[in-house]
């Protein structure tokens, strides 16, 4: 994705960054302001969207098919998921971001006839399907993790490279930000979550660095957040090793979002609802993710849990389907030449029986 920016919401940040206002109330409000600055500031997003042809394949999509775009995005993927829908086709986006769906409607105004865009979180799809009258469906699609846009844009609070407010929230309506968990967990949860989440093998030394800034002041920024986390490091252990905050700001987004819990919870009921030889396709950016697709998808291909030698499973449990994917399909040199952020993705794939 590309964002075009406006120096007013940077200014906005800028004068967060520099009051000296110290009632936390008064700084939610300027969260408040930056957030409703942006909005008006005209920002494009624009999505360049990965994996793209290699879904598109792995869907076979039929005209008349009806389709799922759980991560709705910019629409990158569904803009073509509905080239190739015929009249009776069928498109329904689902997304928590209020800017995603803005430009999202915007991006399928030539498609609106056949694509039903909804404001939630893909675990709600059960219910979303439900309120369309939609039984079955043929594909469905997720593409997880942070869009490039909400990396790109400081003032959502995912970036470590500028200092702007502690936000992280995929969904502007959540109440809370990654600011409440690094001020409010204990030293333990941190601890936990920065190990479990982000893979930090220096997670217990940064749960203390953060316990003890937090003693002083409030920690509100991604930068004071940086700056904590890499005094936590030791330095020859900084070099050639990517940014010092990467896996911890990988752990508090989500714990923040609970994409893990939400992945987990989900791809059971979505390959339920698949119509037979429909497709689940999900891409993934980490191991974390992965290796809950990849178990799940084993265990609905082959849900046996009698030992090995049984001739038949006396349990009962019948296979859901089959893994199209037996390894990931990853982005072809190409992409990963022209779209850096493409390198860690890895799709797989689910059929329905």
């Amino acid at each position: 994705m590309v964002l075009m920016t406006k120096d007013r919401s940077r200014v906005f940040c800028r004068a967060f960054l520099t009051n000296t206002i110290s009632d936390h109330a008064q700084k939610s409000e300027w969260l408040i302001l930056i957030h409703s600055e942006r909005k008006r500031s005209n920002m494009e997003f624009v999505h360049k969207s990965i994996l793209l042809d290699e879904v598109i394949e792995n869907l076979n999509i039929r005209e008349d098919g009806c389709y799922v775009d759980g991560t709705l995005g910019g629409a990158g993927h569904s803009y073509q998921i509905c080239t190739h829908l015929g009249e009776k086709g069928r498109l329904i986006g689902i997304d928590q971001d209020a800017d995603a769906i803005q430009a999202a409607t915007k991006r399928l105004e030539p498609y609106k006839d056949k694509v039903s865009i909804v404001r939630s979180n893909y675990v709600n799809f059960d219910n979303v399907l439900d309120e369309l009258g939609i039984d079955k469906v043929n594909g469905i699609l997720l593409d997880l993790g942070v869009s490039s846009y909400q990396f790109d844009e400081a003032s959502r609070g995912f970036t470590y490279r500028e200092d702007v407010p502690l936000d992280m929230r995929m969904d502007q309506r959540n109440p809370k930000t990654a600011a409440d968990i690094v001020n409010e967990y204990s030293e333990m949860e941190l601890y936990r979550m920065i190990r479990d989440y982000g893979e930090d093998r220096f997670a217990k030394n940064i749960a203390k660095h953060i316990v003890r800034a937090r003693e002083k002041k409030p920690i509100e920024t991604t930068g004071e957040l940086c700056e904590i986390i890499k005094a936590a490091i030791p330095a020859k252990m900084r070099a050639g090793t990517g940014h010092p905050a990467k896996q911890t700001f990988q752990a508090l987004r989500i714990e923040l979002n609970h994409e893990l819990d939400v992945l987990t919870q989900s791809i059971d009921g979505m390959i339920d609802r698949l119509a037979p030889g429909g497709r689940l396709c999900i891409i993934t950016f980490h191991s974390l993710e992965d290796r809950i697709v990849k178990t799940r998808f084993r265990t609905n291909e082959n849900p046996c849990i009698c030992p090995p030698g049984f001739p038949v499973c006396v349990g009962g449990r019948i296979s859901k389907g089959k893994v199209i994917t037996r390894k990931p399909i990853l982005p072809s040199e190409q992409e990963m030449e022209e779209n850096s952020r493409s390198k860690s993705a890895k799709l797989r794939v689910f059929e329905k029986a």
